[in-house]
């Protein structure tokens, strides 16, 4: 097999616009964290926004507001984690290849 160093341009060029229309649609991909069985939830958009929080009444303690403190860090960490899962998953379907570990952002 030779190295055709055109297609690989063209294939580079290719991946390019792909990623580029991922891009596009990141805010309207979504996802939602949660901490303390749902006691609070986030949502978070492709583009790192945090579009929506959530708390039930009863993680409401005026007596332990850093509890309640935890959990929002805790829901926004795994809304995090959960949005980077979807931003790979769209991005290897749109291109067809799997993203590297490490690839930039996720």
């Amino acid at each position: 097999m030779d190295f055709n160093p055109l297609d690989f341009v063209k294939n580079l060029q290719d991946m390019q616009s792909k990623m580029g229309d991922v891009q596009g649609k990141l805010k309207d991909i979504s996802a939602e964290g949660n901490a303390g069985g749902e006691l609070v939830k986030v949502q978070i958009n492709g583009q790192m926004e945090i579009t929506g929080i959530k708390i039930d009444p009863l993680a409401v303690d005026p007596r332990d507001v850093k509890m309640l403190e935890e959990l929002i860090v805790s829901a926004c960490t795994s809304a995090h984690m959960n949005i980077k899962e979807k931003i790979k998953n769209e991005m290897s379907h749109m291109t067809g290849m799997p993203m590297p570990p490490g690839f930039p952002g996720l």
